[in-house]
């Protein structure tokens, strides 16, 4: 299955670094194959790609804050009825940018900066 990736006009599509198999129900973390780093000015927010939508899947909407840097983690769930399998390098889900109009005064350093490739588990106050 053919799935654009990379520029479009309002923002980027990422891309699947890992090859997954999603049963209908199934939830797994995944992982982009670009790495990021945004500017103080810009704060990106992941979205579903429609034609994977159309089949169930759904990337839950992720928050690049203004400041952050390293690869995406992706929450994937398999709404639909049938199976998936999603390949490596395909285009998976887009990241719309959102541009500020002044550089934010706080950009992000939190326990998800510099996050390394591959899926992350989630990080709790407790285990810092």
């Amino acid at each position: 299955m053919g799935v654009s990736y990379g520029m479009s006009h309002a923002g980027y599509d990422i891309r699947l670094a890992e090859a997954h198999y999603l049963n209908p129900g199934a939830f797994e973390l995944a992982s982009s194959a670009e790495r990021f780093s945004l500017p103080d000015t810009v704060l990106g927010v992941v979205h579903d790609k429609s034609t994977w939508a159309r089949r169930g899947l759904h990337v839950f909407n992720t928050v690049l804050e203004p400041g952050w840097k390293g690869y995406l983690t992706l929450e994937l769930a398999n709404l639909g009825c049938d199976h998936l399998s999603l390949h490596a390098g395909m285009g998976i889900a887009q990241v719309v940018f959102h541009f500020l109009n002044f550089p934010t005064d706080d950009p992000y350093d939190g326990k998800y900066q510099n996050q390394k490739a591959g899926p992350q588990a989630a990080i709790f106050e407790k285990d810092l």
